[in-house]
């Protein structure tokens, strides 16, 4: 058989753990190719060699064009890649998973179909933001006039800690030009947020549309997850970024959103608190992403059988014994 061309994809236990990856790059009006092992970026101004095995998130906004050999690294790396609007405050699509097990996802599937397990799976998300108090007993309702009241809290106390006026949160979809400076930065700085949740969501093999609290929406789950950081990462950000009074606001909270999210391991958090919502009863093994590249079929209850296999009983093979072609 004749050799396939081209650089031979790398094998899954060698790429670097979502967890552990560059969290994303935005690249606006460019070039997006490949070289050797590293995506590469041209403008103007020359090239930049992106290692794409340590890529979280490629975000590619307005103007990039990208070559085939790209998408395939980019696929054969695990890294996802973003079809994002200008500044990044807007998504359009995304790339395929990391992980090739369903595990998490069934497990996603399964526990927001049943709405016992989908009030506790809620709860433990709200638990995350009131650590040391019981929630077990609360009702949605009323946990949704707990966060409430948690977030005015911290708007009020940012405002007071930088000097940042504030009145309320405003935000209209495609209009982010027509907010203040605060409300810009804060838009932008959880716009990055939801990107890099999308991104480790996607590469765990889970669905983003798939929420707990959030429902509705094709991005739901990236909403339920993204909620968990923001007291602690982006409204901060947005307050200090403001304070700062960049002559580009949400350039400027990107980049800061950036340092914050690798200076606080907040993909490795994330990959943890998804891992520990959807299957809490299994310790993480220290890899969020499952490499099993294994089909079965289903058997009726949690059982499976393997696939591949000839389960004719008049084949003359026996059960489950693989054919020969």
């Amino acid at each position: 058989m004749a050799k396939r061309p081209g650089t031979p994809s790398p094998d899954l236990p060698e790429l670097v753990r979502a967890e552990d990856r560059i969290s994303f790059i935005y690249v606006e009006r460019a070039v997006i190719h490949r070289d050797q092992n590293a995506i590469t970026a041209s403008d103007e101004r020359g090239v930049i060699h992106i290692p794409a095995a340590t890529l979280g998130a490629l975000l590619l906004g307005p103007g990039t064009r990208v070559t085939h050999q790209a998408m395939m690294l980019l696929a054969d790396s695990g890294s996802t890649a973003v079809w994002v609007g200008e500044h990044g405050v807007r998504y359009y699509a995304h790339g395929r998973s990391l992980a090739r097990s369903s595990r998490l996802l069934e497990a996603q599937a399964r526990m927001v179909s049943n709405q016992s397990s989908r009030l506790a799976v809620a709860r433990a998300m709200y638990a995350m933001r009131f650590p040391g108090e019981d929630v077990s007993r609360y009702t949605m309702q009323q946990l949704r006039g707990r966060e409430g009241a948690r977030v005015r809290r911290i708007y009020r106390a940012e405002s007071e800690r930088t000097g940042v006026p504030w009145g309320r949160r405003e935000y209209q979809p495609g209009k982010v030009e027509e907010s203040d400076t605060i409300n810009a930065a804060l838009t932008a700085a959880h716009q990055c947020l939801y990107g890099m949740v999308h991104a480790v969501i996607v590469a765990l093999g889970c669905t983003p549309g798939l929420g707990f609290v959030h429902t509705g929406h094709v991005r739901s789950f990236v909403f339920d997850v993204a909620d968990l950081y923001k007291a602690e990462v982006t409204i901060p950000i947005a307050f200090e970024v403001a304070a700062s009074g960049p002559s580009d606001v949400e350039a400027a909270t990107r980049h800061a959103v950036r340092d914050a999210v690798h200076d606080g391991a907040i993909l490795s958090r994330c990959a943890r608190d998804i891992h520990r919502l959807l299957l809490p009863d299994e310790p993480d093994d220290g890899r969020a992403e499952s490499w099993d590249n294994v089909v079965g079929l289903w058997d009726g209850g949690d059982r499976t059988v393997a696939a591949g296999a000839n389960y004719d009983p008049d084949s003359g093979w026996d059960d489950g014994q693989a054919p020969p072609w």
